[in-house]
């Protein structure tokens, strides 16, 4: 029986193999599944083995908490900038310069045929210096001015593809590696959408999100947007004998558990390296990253040392730009787009441009705020930008003097339901108001209706409800009410069983509570726990429905803008039409007195707001709020300066950073027990 210890190393030696055939060599061993077993196992180890846990372990790759501010780090050697060349005649002038350079007096002229070059794609990303110690990584700094960086250790440590710990037995005691971090453009689209759906502000390129995500003061979140990194250089090496030669230290740096660019070359005259620079050019709308050139370096050290540096760049390398993936065409119209959450996103069509590899006939233009800030107008020239999978955007209008342009008409109706659209407060975003009835939203206001929270239908699930929705027999959430034998026992995996259970289910489902009911409706900001202070507050539906702003924005805990997100929902006559359907159809609630939802006030805890964060071992969270509701509390989702206190569980997470910053009383669960029993 292997002691925990030795279980542990095993686990950590068997995780970082993995990792390293997963992001460095492209190469998985085992399935996502296997994989995610194995870190579980280890995580449970650690926990149960706090002391055992060391700096290098794969689960220490996200830092506990975020940062206050970014420390600066000095470089032991700088960063060069590197000079550029646009034309085969600039790269003929740097290879005349190199030679030049190396027959002065006491120099080395090697023949022109047969001076080593390598070559190496120029990733448009972000520069950064790992160092590391005794095999250890200890800092990561951004490249800064050259000299002074930032640390950004947590955020880098979050990169898979960055060994902790170097492979191998034989390295430098110190050693400085240069980087160049990333996204891919499949994780760009990815964090674009997301941020999109929710109505943040979205990434210009692939490149500023990488930056972006490497400069947040938590590495949580960092983690969540997949950077990658390809290492091509060295720094500062101590108490170690490197090869001679440039090409043969990356592949050194491959053995370490670096990722290498695979698309690295050794040529040795100006025809091959104008040749690798058409080829990687030819390349480079296939690629999964943005690439801005190629990188030309003499391959031998100690020619690199002969020649030196000129001011901030080196005398040995040069980038080798590429035309930009930029062209001029006429923007037709703009039209109006709705998400499964109800952002409407303006799309420019564009008479059809061959860019970036392909024909292009349609652009993002994000949200209203880009149109205003890039003075988007019916009729213009605009640029349009595309590189590889990343969606076509429009960079920038033309507009000429002397010439008159109609503007963009910002949609005041849903361009789906009719629905009205209303700009989200404090966001960037379009929203149609229609979500009950928005056949664009369908899907996900259904999933949101059925929920165990909502309306809590059991059997219907995504698919079922995906299905549902595409075959045209569900086409508002009401429709529910409506499904029969029938329109369900011909569904993938539906036999007569399942069928007749998922039927009883929605019967019984009709009879709810009106904060169930509330909550289902998927109300902007209305969560469980407003549903609830609704309900408390007003006693019905058609109360609730009548409310005005002033009566709403007078709760605790009810800013302006869940007032205006109740008022748009009930003004929009496509919702009120649903909710009479499910009446209808038989959904019905007890309503409660109003007088009954007041007597809290002289209850224990009636003056109070609670938050709760975290994992509770003593009990279920809804059974926590339920007897602080019980004692006359009101539970909120989010910690405002509002809050009384905040309970906060296992693995509590932002709330109890935001309530510590406001010096909110902050209730474990044995003190959160000891106020029940108290009361």
């Amino acid at each position: 029986m292997p002691s925990i210890e030795k279980e542990i190393k095993h686990l950590r030696k068997v995780i970082n193999e993995h990792n390293y055939k997963y992001y460095v060599l492209d190469d998985p061993s085992v399935s996502d599944y296997e994989y995610d077993k194995l870190f579980h196992k280890l995580q449970k180890l650690e926990e149960g083995n706090p002391n055992l846990i060391t700096k290098d372990s794969p689960t220490q790759r996200i830092g506990v908490k975020p940062l206050d501010k970014f420390d600066s780090f000095n470089h032991l050697s700088p960063m060069l900038s590197l000079s550029n060349a646009f034309s085969n005649e600039d790269l003929q002038d740097f290879i005349d310069r190199i030679f030049n350079k190396l027959s002065e007096p006491k120099g080395n002229n090697p023949n022109k045929a047969s001076l080593e070059f390598v070559c190496e794609p120029k990733i448009d990303g972000l520069a950064v210096n790992l160092v590391y110690k005794n095999g250890y990584l200890e800092v990561a700094a951004t490249r800064g001015d050259g000299k002074t960086g930032e640390d950004v250790t947590q955020n880098i440590k979050t990169i898979k593809s960055v060994p902790l710990k170097l492979n191998g037995d034989t390295f430098p005691d110190y050693l400085e590696v240069r980087g160049e971090v990333y996204i891919s453009h499949k994780d760009f689209n990815e964090l674009n959408k997301k941020a999109e759906s929710s109505g943040d502000k979205i990434f210009v390129n692939p490149r500023n999100a990488a930056a972006g995500s490497l400069r947040q003061l938590d590495s949580k979140i960092t983690a969540k947007r997949n950077l990658s990194i390809f290492c091509y250089s060295i720094g500062v090496v101590s108490n170690f004998d490197l090869p001679d030669n440039h090409f043969d230290i990356l592949n050194l740096l491959k053995y370490w558990g670096f990722k290498v660019n695979n698309l690295i070359a050794k040529v040795n005259n100006i025809e091959n390296l104008a040749k690798y620079h058409n080829e990687i050019l030819n390349k480079r709308d296939s690629l999964e990253y943005d690439i801005d050139g190629v990188v030309f370096k003499v391959n031998s050290l100690r020619l690199q040392e002969e020649l030196g540096n000129v001011s901030r760049s080196p005398r040995w390398s040069i980038a080798y730009k590429f035309p930009a993936q930029e062209k001029e065409t006429e923007l037709l119209n703009v039209e109006f787009q709705v998400g499964r959450t109800g952002i409407l996103t303006p799309v420019a069509r564009l008479k059809p441009i061959f860019v970036g590899g392909a024909t292009v006939s349609n652009a993002t233009l994000h949200n209203i705020d880009e149109i205003v800030r890039k003075n988007i107008k019916n009729g213009c020239k605009v640029i349009i930008r595309r590189a590889g999978d990343v969606i076509p955007e429009v960079v920038k209008a033309i507009l000429k003097k002397g010439e008159s342009y109609e503007e963009i008409k910002i949609p005041e109706k849903c361009p789906v339901c009719g629905s009205l659209v209303f700009k989200v407060p404090e966001q960037v975003a379009l929203r149609c108001s229609g979500g009950l009835f928005c056949k664009a939203q369908l899907k996900e206001a259904i999933k949101h209706f059925v929920s165990r929270k909502a309306m809590n239908i059991d059997g219907l699930g995504d698919k079922i409800v995906e299905l549902l929705v595409e075959k045209g027999i569900i086409k508002t959430v009401s429709d529910i009410y409506k499904l029969e034998y029938k329109d369900l026992i011909d569904l993938p995996r539906m036999g007569d069983k399942l069928v007749n259970n998922l039927l009883f289910a929605i019967k019984d489902s009709k009879k709810t509570t009106l904060q169930r009911f509330l909550f289902s409706l998927g109300i902007r900001e209305v969560g469980e726990s407003k549903a609830i202070i609704l309900t408390e507050t007003f006693g019905s539906l058609d109360k609730i429905m009548k409310a005005h702003y002033d009566d709403l924005i007078a709760i605790s805990d009810f800013g302006e803008v869940v007032a205006k997100n109740i008022i748009n929902f009930f003004k929009e006559h496509h919702n009120i039409d649903v909710i009479e359907k499910l009446i209808q159809y038989g959904v019905t609630w007890d309503n409660i007195e109003v007088s009954k939802a007041s007597s809290k006030q002289g209850m224990p805890l009636s003056d109070f707001t609670f938050v709760i964060t975290g994992t509770l071992s003593t009990m279920a969270r809804d059974d926590a709020k339920a007897k602080l509701r019980a004692l006359g509390a009101k539970v909120a989702d989010s910690v405002s300066k509002n809050t009384s206190g905040v309970i906060a569980g296992e693995k509590a997470g932002s709330k109890l950073k935001k309530a510590e910053n406001l010096g909110i009383k902050i209730y474990n669960e044995e003190e959160f027990l000891k106020l029940l029993e108290n009361k």
